[in-house]
């Protein structure tokens, strides 16, 4: 029983496993003079080990990820030395799986060096994926909303060209700001929209319709692709993908130029279809840039995932042309 608890409350070991597994910790107890690891089953069974009566501290560090061996080895070490509470999260590889670990515990006397450590493991592997989560989803607002500054700032320069008066721009630039927002309402369909279909041509039509010029130059733009549905998600997918080619575009390639030009054509190869945006007319590519930025790696990801697919990048003395290549099972999706 607990000082201050009434007569009621009385706990026992019974209550105490009740506990713990209603928290779902596992106990362990790490006896410092012989490096011996003693564990409940539920610890056992989290590090994906036979039963035993202990394991050694090299046994359950040739489990750890290689990226996080070193540093749970050196903390456990100090534990030796430095009395007091201990507390690292770190990853632990189970088969083809990844799980993230807190370990925490606390030496039953001042003296670390000699008392045994006791403590609980822990797998916080669902907080972890969701930190992970909100900081990609942080960094590709972040990225996003760079991308809008950067095409505000053409699409203002494409319209400067074309329009003869302010009135004129005023009207166009406002137009296709207009059309950029109905090109994002693709990527995050409004509530009742959502899991419609669209057509693969009417989606490419939309995503690039603020980037065509009214005036001189019209017609600079032009898509030419297969009749074929796509479903919502691989509408957000290809407008990802639009959009980073068009930030590009505008930015160092053909749609940065007056006289720049792209062609988006379109063809089907057994069960794949193959997109390709070609640019020509832009500045010069006195070498192939490399592809490192964290737009880049988001929409190579999320073609590979979404659309089982691949996104190549062949950067030719005239312009880009880009590749995107994807399962023709997965746009309905």
């Amino acid at each position: 029983m607990f000082a201050g608890d009434s007569p009621l409350q009385v706990w026992g070991p019974e209550h105490l496993r009740l506990a713990v597994d209603a928290a779902c910790v596992s106990l362990w107890s790490w006896n410092l003079t012989d490096d011996r690891f003693a564990m409940d089953r539920r610890a056992f069974k989290l590090w994906d080990l036979p039963w035993a009566e202990a394991v050694s501290f090299s046994d359950l560090s040739a489990h750890i990820h290689p990226a996080d061996r070193d540093r749970v080895q050196a903390a456990f070490t100090a534990t030796r030395s430095v009395p007091g509470p201990y507390e690292i999260d770190f990853r632990i590889m189970v088969g083809p799986d990844i799980r993230w670990i807190s370990a925490r515990g606390q030496a039953a006397e001042l003296d670390a060096s000699e008392a045994p450590m006791f403590g609980i493991f822990l797998d916080v592997t669902g907080r972890k994926q969701a930190e992970e989560g909100s900081e990609l989803l942080a960094g590709e607002m972040s990225h996003r909303v760079k991308n809008l500054l950067a095409i505000a700032t053409g699409l203002t320069q494409i319209t400067a060209r074309s329009a003869a008066t302010v009135e004129e721009m005023t009207g166009q630039l406002t137009q296709r700001l207009i059309s950029l927002g109905r090109a994002h309402d693709l990527v995050r369909p409004l509530p009742g929209e959502q899991g419609k279909a669209a057509l693969l041509g009417d989606l490419l039509a939309v995503l690039l319709s603020p980037y065509e010029d009214t005036g001189a130059f019209s017609g600079r733009i032009r898509v030419a692709v297969p009749r074929m549905g796509v479903g919502e998600a691989t509408a957000t997918t290809l407008a990802m993908v639009v959009h980073e080619l068009a930030t590009n575009s505008v930015k160092h390639g053909a749609l940065s130029a007056s006289a720049g030009t792209l062609d988006v054509s379109g063809r089907t190869e057994h069960e794949e279809v193959h997109i390709v945006w070609a640019e020509t007319g832009g500045p010069e590519i006195a070498h192939e840039p490399e592809m490192i930025g964290f737009g880049g790696r988001m929409i190579e990801r999320s073609v590979a995932s979404q659309l089982a697919g691949s996104l190549r990048y062949d950067w030719q003395t005239s312009g880009l042309v880009a590749t995107i290549i994807m399962r023709r099972d997965r746009m309905r999706r």
